[in-house]
């Protein structure tokens, strides 16, 4: 006799369909109370299996769109590396698009570092029709002065940068958040999810070029660096 719980059955079975290919990324899965029907059990059963998928980066809650299944991580050497998210995203066989949320140009703040004004921009990066990650923005004027006129609905800033504002210097800054409501409203998540922050700035012969903060949800994005013992 078969004495597994039954929670664990419906989270098996629902890893085979997503392992399986039948259930791709960004997939819908069956609402809770669909799943109760087909295994004819109660909601806590059902939440239980949600939250071991949830808990294993298999499927996301998403605020208004239900479960869906997980993207499979990013592998990033962005500890030694400036990564694109559009490179990494279609490395993944993914489709990438962006949606340029917000542009304003103002003078910089002295706390910032970044010259006299600065572009202020906010994307929202997609993987299929999923969001992937929300980033904030600035780009020095001073510096890159093109970035006033550049595209960037057409374009996203990272690989905009990366392709006319070569760097020297960089800095990156990972954490554990939860995602403010701004964020969250963004990625679809619920307010104060957990999620992982890449904070990155670039300099060019000692000036600031850019700042930016990256929110990826918890279990779309890690960070990989292979190390070598250092000798005397």
């Amino acid at each position: 006799m078969d004495h597994e719980p039954l929670h664990r059955r419906i989270a098996g079975d629902i890893e085979r369909r997503i392992a399986s290919g039948e259930w791709q990324p960004g997939y819908r899965i069956p609402t809770e109370a669909e799943l109760m029907a087909e295994y004819g059990c109660a909601r806590m059963t059902v939440s239980r299996a949600i939250t071991d998928l949830a808990a294993r980066a298999l499927v996301v809650r998403r605020r208004r769109a239900g479960t869906v299944v997980a993207h499979p991580p990013v592998h990033s050497s962005a500890l030694v590396s400036i990564p694109d998210i559009q490179s990494e995203v279609e490395g993944r066989g993914l489709t990438y698009s962006h949606r340029l949320m917000g542009r304003i140009v103002r003078p910089a703040l002295a706390q910032e570092d970044m010259g006299s004004r600065v572009i202020e921009l906010e994307t929202l990066h997609l993987a299929g029709d999923v969001p992937f990650v929300f980033e904030r923005r600035l780009i020095a004027l001073d510096v890159a002065p093109d970035a006033e006129n550049a595209d960037f609905t057409a374009q996203p800033p990272g690989g905009w940068l990366l392709a006319n504002m070569p760097w020297t210097e960089a800095e990156h800054r990972i954490s554990a958040v939860g995602a403010d409501r701004e964020t969250a409203a963004g990625l679809g998540l619920a307010d104060g999810a957990p999620c992982l922050s890449l904070e990155r700035r670039t300099w060019r012969d000692g000036q600031g070029v850019t700042w930016a903060s990256q929110i990826f949800p918890g279990g779309a994005y890690d960070l990989v660096a292979r190390f070598s013992p250092t000798k005397g």
